[in-house]
């Protein structure tokens, strides 16, 4: 039986959510140019103004409650007490549990991506995506009380405490800012319009997903057979400087060399135990809007000098990222803060055949929201974005090993062909 969640009091709602990538069907993909970049969440979904500030502040309290640290931060699998996660409004609802032997309903096509509910997306990943040791997992409670946040949630779910994207790349090509910056603001564009849409232009998040693969892919090789961080760091260097990486010259104290060692489940005797060839690199996104500092006014359009990568590592510093969602230049706009969605640890070797999991908006079958649907969209879709947003970056995170979080084939949860 579904659990009716208790009232929080919240007192600032910040923009913060799940969108970006309502994006396509795994065998059905869409590609860019459908125009879905020109609307914001809220024209594409018919939510109101109060209804999306609802679903950021319940967002925001997700990834407070995942932070490593905090008494509610349950890894996936740990066991947690009824109610540990404090709940943010009561019409946010827990989904059942599901058995271990139903098996998932196909996903359903929808808006050029799988689609599903939250329970269906549940027994998915109790067959697909639960594997400890090669052995399938129930859902518990506790980690059905995270998915229930929606986008936050299914990252959450999947990576183990939130991350807190440290680790985050993205490509940003200054020749084409500068040849769009000598052409100046188009008819009726302001200079500070202009000066956010050429920035959010000369993004490339293939080049930012290509860069973040690349790294994961050294980061993995020199996890393997590394009983030690020393060794780890050892084995990191030269795989590095055999490449001749820019990131060997990060400092010994930078979130690259320390990331491992700040990664909970690393530290766990269930999970790393210290040892890093028990642990795996793996990437997930976020979309969100670089205008966070100053005045509302000048957070309507972006600030073109924000979360800008380093040029030679492609490192961005998310360390001013304070979650503020983009502010209304208009009447009766009203925009999302950001979106998760989770890669895992695919192994395609195209970018297009990659599969995002992502979600629309917490779990709520009794409220206005509605119940949660869970999405699969491929690259192309997820990338192209929301008007919400004006950057993407592709961050890595350490799970175990063990964990089966992005299978390459799947037989049980697609759209019927």
């Amino acid at each position: 039986m579904n659990r009716r969640r208790g009232l929080l009091a919240i007192a600032t709602v910040s923009a913060v959510m799940c969108t970006a990538g309502f994006m396509p069907s795994v065998s059905q993909a869409a590609g860019p140019g459908t125009g879905e970049t020109e609307l914001s969440y809220a024209e594409k979904h018919s939510l109101t103004a109060a209804e999306v500030s609802y679903i950021n502040a319940l967002n925001k309290e997700a990834l407070a409650l995942g932070r490593p640290g905090s008494p509610a931060a349950a890894q996936p699998g740990a066991s947690a007490s009824p109610g540990a996660l404090v709940p943010a409004d009561d019409d946010m609802v827990t989904p059942d549990a599901e058995p271990l032997s139903r098996m998932p309903d196909p996903y359903f096509a929808s808006g050029g991506r799988a689609a599903t509910g939250v329970s269906n997306y549940i027994r998915k990943w109790q067959q697909v995506y639960s594997l400890r040791g090669g052995t399938r997992q129930q859902m518990t409670e506790s980690q059905r009380e995270q998915l229930a946040y929606g986008c936050v949630g299914v990252t959450w779910v999947n990576s183990g405490p939130y991350p807190t994207n440290k680790l985050a790349f993205s490509y940003f090509d200054e020749d084409k800012y500068t040849e769009l910056k000598s052409e100046g603001p188009g008819p009726g564009e302001t200079q500070a319009e202009f000066e956010g849409r050429i920035a959010k232009e000369s993004f490339d998040e293939e080049a930012g997903l290509d860069r973040a693969r690349e790294v994961a892919d050294v980061m993995n090789k020199a996890l393997e057979n590394s009983h030690s961080e020393l060794e780890y760091i050892t084995r990191l260097k030269a795989e590095l400087a055999e490449n001749d990486d820019a990131l060997l010259g990060e400092d010994a104290s930078s979130n690259f060399y320390s990331a491992l060692r700040n990664t909970p489940s690393f530290r766990a005797a269930d999970g790393g135990s210290y040892d890093p060839s028990k642990m795996k690199a793996v990437i997930y996104s976020k979309h969100f809007w670089s205008g966070q500092s100053g005045t509302a006014d000048e957070r309507k359009y972006g600030d073109p000098d924000a979360f800008r990568p380093d040029g030679e590592t492609g490192l961005v510093d998310m360390s001013r990222d304070r979650n503020v969602s983009r502010s209304p230049a208009a009447e009766g706009e009203s925009w999302i803060n950001f979106d998760y969605g989770w890669l895992g640890d695919q192994a395609e070797t195209s970018n297009d055949e990659t599969v995002w999991t992502h979600a629309n908006h917490y779990h709520a079958p009794n409220g206005s929201m509605g119940a949660m649907q869970v999405y699969e969209s491929k690259f192309q879709n997820w990338s192209s974005g929301y008007a919400d947003f004006d950057r993407g970056t592709y961050a890595i995170t350490f799970i175990p090993r063990n964990w089966n979080t992005a299978p390459a084939k799947v037989t049980q949860g697609w759209p019927r062909q």
